[in-house]
């Protein structure tokens, strides 16, 4: 659980999210490449590198001096295990809410 928690903590960055995003669209690329499309410096983009990193988001190869990031899908999958896993839940309040508003329109048309 500590897992999924650093995972959303991380993606509760707007420019990590983008970040991931990007990644995710176009698929590895070098940190240069990430600073040019961001509209924050350098060291900020290292920092946010750096988050992702550490929650486990992101991998990083060197490849001579250059470093390259591309998403780690076993990160996500925890994303979409843990959807999977409140599925119930969010159908049974999809239920409820469909319900409400039965009644309400019934409430109307009477």
């Amino acid at each position: 659980m500590n897992e999924l928690r650093a995972v959303f903590a991380a993606l509760s960055d707007e420019t990590r999210f983008d970040i991931v995003e990007r990644l995710m669209k176009v698929g590895e690329l070098p940190a240069g490449d990430l600073v040019t499309d961001a509209a924050i410096s350098g060291p900020a983009i290292s920092r946010h590198l750096k988050v992702l990193r550490e929650a486990g988001l992101v991998g990083q190869r060197a490849e001579g001096t250059k470093r390259f990031y591309s998403v780690r899908p076993e990160a996500l999958k925890t994303i979409s295990d843990w959807t999977i896993d409140h599925r119930a839940f969010w159908e049974a309040g999809l239920d409820r809410i469909e319900a409400a508003l039965a009644a309400e329109e019934d409430t109307w048309q009477t």
